[in-house]
């Protein structure tokens, strides 16, 4: 696991002490959490969003047939 040192207002610092204790945790272990689900929510819209574009592909395509010809013939 690798380490991360943030520069935050002691204000919010004092807050989130507070947020933390009572929800029976840590600052870190809320920073961490954030940090988790914020990646693991991209990676659930990446996912979404490629999904979207695999059904938009099967809905839009269409046969093209046989390919009997050769990019050489396209230019004559």
């Amino acid at each position: 696991m690798g380490n991360i040192t943030l520069s935050v207002d002691k204000e919010v610092i004092k807050k989130v002490r507070r947020i933390a204790l009572e929800k029976d945790t840590t600052l870190t272990a809320l920073v961490r959490d954030y940090l988790n689900q914020m990646a693991d929510s991209v990676d659930a819209r990446q996912l979404q969003d490629a999904n979207a574009l695999r059904k938009n592909f099967r809905k839009l395509s269409r046969p093209m047939g046989k390919r009997d010809w050769m990019r050489d013939d396209l230019y004559e």
